[in-house]
C-alpha cells in the first residue's frame, strides 16, 4: 500500500525535463525547458524531472571538469532521452539506454565525464538527485564543483566498483534556485566490455527533484529490484530443497555417486544466485571479487559439475577419463575468463589480447556443452527407459548455463510474465531440477527395490550354502577332521564336503574354490557340490568324480572352479585328485603335485593325481588360496613361510584361519585338517 501511495504522488508531479523545444504542460507539477541552445530551465512544484540533456560528454579525466566555470563548449554531446515506449509509468522512470560504447565510443574503458547546466525555478525545499539504476561501473557526482556523493570507492590510481544500486544524493542546503552545474565523473572497467554489447556510463537520465520525492523514487527502485528478483528467490528456494534432497539420498545410498555430484551442482548454483541477490541490495562486496567468484570460478565450475553429474547418472565407463577431460577444459575456461576480467584485463593483460583469448574461452565453454551432449548420447544408448526425460533436462541445463551466448546471437532470454521479468535461465534451471528430482526419486525407489530383491536372494543363497557346507562334520572311524571357514562376503566362493566312503572307515573329502564372489559364486558352489554327490553314487574314484564335474561345468560355460578330491580307505591309503588347488601339507611339509587346469576349462582336461599313505598320527592340511593371499595394510602377503611356521607349531585349523583373517582377509578363507588317529 505504501508503494502505491508513493507512486500516485510521483505520477501527479513528474514529467521529463531536458533540452526540448516545447515546454512541459503545467509548471505547478511539472517542468518546463528552453530550447536546446540555452540552459534548460526546470520549474518545480511538487515534482521531479528527468535530466535528459543533451549532456556534454568527454572521455578522459581531469578534476577541473567538475568546476562551474569550466568551458565545455568543445565537448561532444550525449542525449539521455529514453527510447519511445520504454518508460515505467508506475515508477516515473525511463527505460534502459545504450552506453557510450554503442553511441560513438566503441571499445573505450576508463574515465569519462558528463556535464549539464540547468536553471532551477520555483523550488522551496531541499533538492536531491537520483542516479539511474544502470551505470557502468562507478561514479562521483559534483554540483557546482562540490562532490555530493559517489557510488564506488575512488582512491589515487584505483577505483573499487560495486554492482549498481539505486542511489540518491542531496544537493547542498540553500541550493534551491538558479543555475546549477552538474558534473558526473564515470569510470568503467575494461572487463565490463565483455558483459554487455552496449556497456559504458549512464544507462538512463538522472532525476532532479525534492528530496522527499527522490527518496520515494529510490525506495520504489529498491522495491522494483526485489520484484525483479522474486524469480531468483524462488529459484534459490528450489535449489535449497534440491540440495537437501540430494544430500539425504546420498546419505541413504552412498553407492549412487550421481546424488553427490548433483548436490555440488545445486550448492554452486545457489552460491552464485546468492551473490547476485546480495549485490542487488548491498555493496558489501566489490565488483571485482564478485566477478571473480561468479564469472571466473562458479560459472565454469557449474558447467563442469553438470557434465560429471550426467556421466555418473548414465553410469558411463571410464569416469576417471571424463574427470580428467572436464576439469582440464574447466581450468582453461577459468584461466581465459580471468584474463578478460578485472583485475588482470587492461592492467596486466593488454586489451588487444582479447582478440585471441576470447575465442579460446568461447571454444572451451562450447566444448563443455558438446561434451555434455555426447555424454547424454552415450547414456541414451545405455538407458533408454529414462532417456527422453533425461535428454530434455540436459537441454534445459544447457539453456540455463549458456545465457550470455544466447544473447550474443540475439535470442531473447527475458520475458514479462504476470508483471514479473522472468529469465529464461531461471525457468530452465527450475524445470530441469524438477525433472531431475523425479528421475532421482524413480531411481532411488527402483534401487531400493532391487536391493531388497538382492538381499532376499543372498539370504536364500546363504541358506543353501549353510546346508551344503557342513557346520557339523560326520564321525569317521579312525579319523579326526577339523575345519574353519571364513567367507569374505555374505555368500562365499570356497566350499568343502566330508562324507563317509563306500566301506566303514573310509571317507571322501572335497575342497574347492569357485571363481567370483557373492550370490553367483554361492549358487555355483551349490551346483558343484550337487554334481559331486551325484558322481559319488557312480564311483568313489576321485579322478572319475573330477571328470564328471568338469564336463558339467564346461557345458554351463563361464563357470570354473579349483578343486581337490581326497579318498581315504580304512587302512590310510589315500588318493588325491587336484584341479588347480594349492598342494596340501602332510604334517608340516608341502606335498609335491603336478599343476592342473581348474574345472570347467576344457572338457578333456587331465587332472593331477597322487597317492600316499596317511600313517597313524599324520595330519593332512588342505586350504584355499585365501590364506596365502591375505594382505596387511602395507600390501605384504601372508605367504607360505607363515603357513609353515604355524604348521610346525601344530596350530589347529581354527588358529590358522584366525591368523590369516587378522593379518588382512582379502578372499574366502578355508582350512581343513584330517588326522589319522593312532591305533
Amino acid at each position: 500500500m505504501r508503494r502505491v501511495a508513493w507512486a500516485l504522488l510521483i505520477l501527479l508531479g513528474s514529467v521529463s525535463a531536458g533540452a526540448q523545444t516545447a515546454p512541459a504542460a503545467g509548471k505547478l507539477a511539472g517542468a518546463s525547458t528552453t530550447p536546446a541552445a540555452s540552459t534548460p530551465t526546470v520549474t518545480l512544484g511538487l515534482s521531479s524531472a528527468e535530466l535528459v540533456g543533451p549532456w556534454k560528454f568527454r572521455t578522459g579525466d581531469n578534476m577541473a571538469w567538475a568546476q562551474t566555470d569550466f568551458d565545455d563548449s568543445g565537448w561532444g554531446s550525449m542525449d539521455l532521452t529514453p527510447p519511445a515506449g520504454s518508460a515505467d509509468a508506475s515508477l516515473a522512470i525511463s527505460g534502459d539506454l545504450p552506453g557510450w560504447t554503442a553511441t560513438g565510443y566503441p571499445h573505450y574503458a576508463g574515465y569519462a565525464w558528463y556535464r549539464l547546466r540547468v536553471n532551477v525555478e520555483g523550488a522551496t525545499r531541499r533538492l536531491a538527485i537520483k542516479m539511474p539504476d544502470g551505470a557502468d561501473d562507478a561514479y562521483q557526482v559534483f554540483v557546482n564543483g562540490q562532490e555530493i556523493g559517489s557510488f564506488g570507492t575512488f582512491t589515487d590510481g584505483h577505483v573499487t566498483a560495486y554492482n549498481t544500486l539505486p542511489e540518491e544524493f542531496r544537493l547542498p542546503k540553500g541550493l534551491h534556485d538558479g543555475t546549477i552545474t552538474i558534473a558526473i565523473r564515470m569510470w568503467m572497467d575494461s572487463a565490463t566490455l565483455f558483459n554487455s554489447p552496449d556497456a559504458g556510463g549512464l544507462h538512463g537520465p538522472p532525476v532532479l527533484g525534492y528530496a522527499s520525492i527522490i527518496g520515494a523514487l529510490t525506495q520504489l527502485a529498491y522495491d522494483e529490484n526485489a520484484h525483479d528478483l522474486v524469480t531468483g528467490f524462488v529459484e534459490s528456494m528450489i535449489l535449497i530443497m534440491a540440495l537437501l534432497m540430494t544430500l539425504s539420498l546420498f546419505w541413504l545410498d552412498r553407492e549412487e555417486k550421481a546424488y553427490f555430484w548433483l548436490a555440488l551442482v545445486c550448492l554452486v548454483t545457489l552460491l552464485s544466485n546468492t551473490l547476485v541477490q546480495l549485490g542487488s541490495f548491498t555493496a558489501w562486496m566489490g565488483q571485482t571479487p564478485t566477478v571473480i567468484l561468479i564469472d571466473v570460478i562458479l560459472a565454469p565450475l557449474r558447467i563442469g559439475l553438470w557434465v560429471i553429474f550426467w556421466g555418473y547418472w548414465f553410469r558411463l565407463w571410464r569416469t576417471g577419463r571424463l574427470h580428467w577431460l572436464v576439469w582440464s577444459v574447466v581450468g582453461i575456461l577459468m584461466i581465459c575468463t580471468a584474463t578478460l576480467r578485472p583485475p588482470l584485463y587492461g592492467l596486466h593483460v593488454p586489451t588487444h589480447y582479447a582478440s585471441f583469448i576470447d575465442p579460446i574461452r568461447l571454444i572451451a565453454k562450447l566444448y563443455l556443452g558438446v561434451l555434455l551432449f555426447f555424454v547424454t548420447y552415450r547414456g541414451l544408448r545405455r538407458q533408454k527407459t529414462e532417456g527422453w526425460m533425461a535428454a530434455t533436462a540436459v537441454v534445459l541445463v544447457v539453456v540455463a548455463n549458456y545465457q550470455h551466448e544466447m544473447r550474443l546471437i540475439h535470442i531473447k532470454t527475458k520475458f514479462p510474465i504476470l508483471g514479473f521479468e522472468i529469465s529464461l535461465g531461471t525457468i530452465a534451471t527450475v524445470v530441469s531440477l524438477l525433472m531431475i528430482t523425479v528421475l532421482l526419486l524413480i531411481r532411488y525407489f527402483n534401487t531400493q527395490k532391487l536391493k531388497e530383491q538382492w538381499k532376499l536372494e543372498i539370504q536364500q543363497a546363504q541358506q543353501v550354502q549353510q546346508i551344503l557346507i557342513p557346520t557339523k562334520l560326520p564321525q569317521i572311524p579312525g579319523l579326526s577332521i577339523d575345519s574353519a571357514y571364513r567367507p569374505a562376503r555374505e555368500v562365499g566362493g570356497d566350499f568343502f564336503q566330508v562324507f563317509p566312503g563306500d566301506v566303514p572307515g573310509s571317507a571322501v573329502i572335497i575342497v574347492g574354490d569357485v571363481t567370483g564372489k557373492g550370490m553367483q559364486a554361492g549358487m555355483l558352489v551349490a551346483t558343484i557340490v550337487g554334481a559331486l554327490r551325484n558322481a559319488a553314487l557312480h564311483s568313489w574314484d576321485p579322478v572319475q568324480m573330477m571328470h564328471e564335474v568338469n564336463v558339467q561345468l564346461c557345458e554351463r560355460q563361464h563357470a570354473s572352479a579349483t578343486c581337490q578330491i581326497l579318498y581315504i580307505d580304512p587302512n590310510g591309503n589315500a588318493t588325491l585328485a587336484n584341479a588347480g588347488q594349492l598342494p596340501p601339507y602332510l604334517n608340516d611339509k608341502e606335498m609335491e603335485m603336478e599343476g592342473a587346469l581348474p574345472l570347467g576349462t576344457i572338457p578333456d582336461a587331465e587332472h593331477s593325481v597322487t597317492t600316499f599313505v596317511l600313517h597313524p598320527g599324520d595330519t593332512l592340511t588342505l586350504m584355499s588360496d585365501g590364506i596365502v593371499e591375505a594382505q596387511d595394510a602395507r600390501g605384504h602377503l601372508f605367504g607360505f613361510d607363515r603357513i609353515l611356521e604355524l604348521l610346525e607349531n601344530k596350530q589347529s585349523a581354527e588358529q590358522i584361519a584366525t591368523a590369516a583373517q587378522e593379518f588382512g582377509q582379502e578372499d574366502d578363507i578355508l582350512v581343513l585338517q584330517v588326522r589319522r588317529n593312532a591305533a
